[in-house]
């Protein structure tokens, strides 16, 4: 949009960066609330969702993986789902422990939430089984010209500047019903091998909205495990199920990001069955009239369509084309099935882009290191979820072995000759043919970050600091003595010695020891020589801010643990 673009230049340079950003109709910005961000967010995705098939990926901007980017249009993310009922769950919380009962909305905002709360509860009866084509497509279309007129109205005319108020029992009623359409839909999404759909596809037919699935992919696993929806039995069940299916490779003990498959070779494309051809008057009409216009038959009797179509929309105009002709009764009786089979014998509407046609770059036959972390971090989540939930002493087990095997296989702890690199050095993905490729540093620092702060146990509750290990294992622990260098929070370096049945590490740069021990409990030792002491491993309030703000007030923390709190 051009004209947007030079009329928002033209604004910053007369009032700085505030000038890009989004004004009232009163031409000062518009200023909205935590919650009112937060809901916009969630109101923009409901808008989009599509039941049973998850968030329409329908605006051209694509969000997942890029690997994936060719399904826009027609594709609908799961994943998107998965990671939105978690999402949901948190703003739930955030709610209920908010203290308050009314909250200011923008004006247009709050009739958006209105039109889609509204459009939720009033077919929040079609949960109560599988929803139907027509059903789908009546869901789909409220929820759809809610955001529209949302959206229409805001670039248009902006935000007014008015305001309402709105109770927050509302926000949470809304929140409820959308956590049952998201719950119902992830369920809707279980596979028969015990996996679960991540991208789907709709097609608009004369009875409403369809879905169709697409193969297996581990990224729609790690975003249904992720979801925290599925119970401890559940996700042991879909690990299991993901370890002897065809996401895992086994050479490198390792999962890729979708199934690896023989492509057809060129003169396998582009061959229509006969037996297609002999249900077809059109077609076969055309072949006996040797029109070359949409069907082709060569000499060993094999029929292809024209080799001049890029698209179905070729096509429907050599349709419409046709229609002008004497073969107009006969496209008006197989119109739809010929456009049906050039979709079954090219798949367009299923391709997904580089991940059905490259070898590297995170296609066929790729490891994809981030998001292998990324299945590390959720196996760990769901290890400490059924911990919490006291979860039979088999499933945790299992659970812990595959977080173990997980980890395992992510390439700091593998051979240089097996990973194809140094294996400290971060590499992007592995393809089937070759070694790790793509050099330079992802996002999979953070997951590898996050797990190993999670195996330690480090928590952060209430703005206070505590160390509860769950998944920590009893042969991490010295089994000698051992002196370590520590540079300290004010870049002077010491030394550190150790003792066995000891580890350390640092939090905030401060060195943290633990040690087995017959009782749990904590003593922090300042640097003025005092001591505190904890009957727990959980450190007050003060003591924490003086942790998280780095003071250097604090000279170490000693933390005991019991061999009951270890794994082995």
């Amino acid at each position: 949009d051009e004209e947007s673009d030079l009329e928002i230049r033209a604004k910053i340079a007369e009032l700085g960066a505030d000038g890009a950003l989004r004004g009232s109709n009163q031409s000062d910005i518009h200023r909205v609330n935590f919650l009112e961000k937060i809901l916009v967010t969630v109101l923009a995705k409901m808008s989009n969702f599509i039941p049973e098939g998850g968030i329409w990926m329908n605006t051209q901007r694509p969000e997942w993986n890029d690997a994936n980017n060719a399904l826009v249009g027609n594709g609908v993310s799961m994943v998107t789902l998965y990671y939105l009922r978690r999402f949901l769950k948190f703003f739930e919380r955030v709610i209920s422990e908010s203290g308050v009962d009314e909250v200011t909305l923008s004006h247009e905002v709050s009739d958006l939430f209105t039109a889609i709360s509204e459009a939720l509860h009033t077919h929040q009866n079609a949960l109560t089984g599988k929803i139907d084509d027509t059903a789908r497509k009546a869901i789909t279309d409220a929820l759809g010209q809610a955001g529209s007129a949302y959206r229409e109205q805001i670039y248009k005319s902006g935000f007014s500047g008015s305001k309402t108020e709105i109770k927050l029992s509302s926000i949470s009623e809304f929140i409820h019903v959308s956590l049952a359409f998201a719950e119902h839909t992830i369920e809707a999404n279980l596979r028969p091998d015990s996996l679960y759909h991540a991208y789907n596809l709709m097609t608009i037919n004369t009875n409403g909205i369809a879905v169709s699935h697409l193969s297996e992919m581990l990224e729609g696993q790690v975003a249904a495990i992720s979801s925290g929806y599925l119970d401890s039995e559940a996700v042991l069940k879909l690990l299991d199920s993901m370890r002897n299916s065809s996401l895992y490779r086994e050479d490198q003990n390792s999962y890729m990001l979708y199934p690896n498959k023989a492509l057809p070779r060129f003169l396998e494309k582009n061959i229509i069955p006969k037996e297609a051809v002999e249900n077809s008057a059109l077609l076969k009409k055309l072949v006996h009239d040797y029109n070359l216009r949409v069907i082709i038959k060569d000499v060993e009797e094999n029929y292809h369509f024209n080799g001049n179509f890029k698209n179905a929309g070729d096509l429907k105009v050599a349709l419409a084309e046709l229609s002008e002709t004497s073969y107009k009764d006969l496209v008006d009786q197989d119109g739809d099935q010929v456009l049906q089979l050039f979709e079954d014998v090219f798949q367009h509407k299923s391709f997904t882009g580089r991940s059905g046609t490259f070898f590297a770059y995170e296609g066929l036959g790729s490891i994809y290191w981030h998001m292998v972390s990324k299945l590390h971090l959720a196996v760990h989540e769901a290890c400490e979820k059924a911990v919490k939930e006291n979860a039979s002493a088999d499933t945790l087990h299992r659970l812990l072995e595959i977080h173990t095997e997980i980890g395992e296989g992510i390439g700091v702890h593998k051979t240089p000759e097996l990973y194809g690199a140094f294996p400290t050095d971060p590499y992007s993905h592995t393809p089937e043919h070759r070694g790790a490729q793509q050099p330079g540093m992802t996002g999979q620092v953070k997951e590898d970050v996050l797990v190993r702060f999670g195996e330690l146990g480090v928590v952060v509750r209430d703005a206070t600091l505590g160390f509860a290990p769950t998944l920590l294992k009893k042969s991490e622990f010295l089994s000698e003595n051992l002196t370590v260098e520590f540079v300290n929070i004010h870049q002077q370096k010491q030394e550190i010695d150790l003792k066995p049945q000891s580890l350390c590490f640092s939090y905030c740069q401060v060195p943290v020891i633990y040690k087995i021990a017959d009782a749990v409990g904590a003593e922090v030792i300042f640097n003025d020589g005092t001591t505190r002491l904890f009957d727990t491993p959980m450190l007050d309030e003060e003591t924490s801010s003086q942790v998280f703000h780095r003071t250097g007030a604090i000279t170490k923390i000693v933390v005991n643990l019991t061999e009951n709190q270890l794994t082995e």
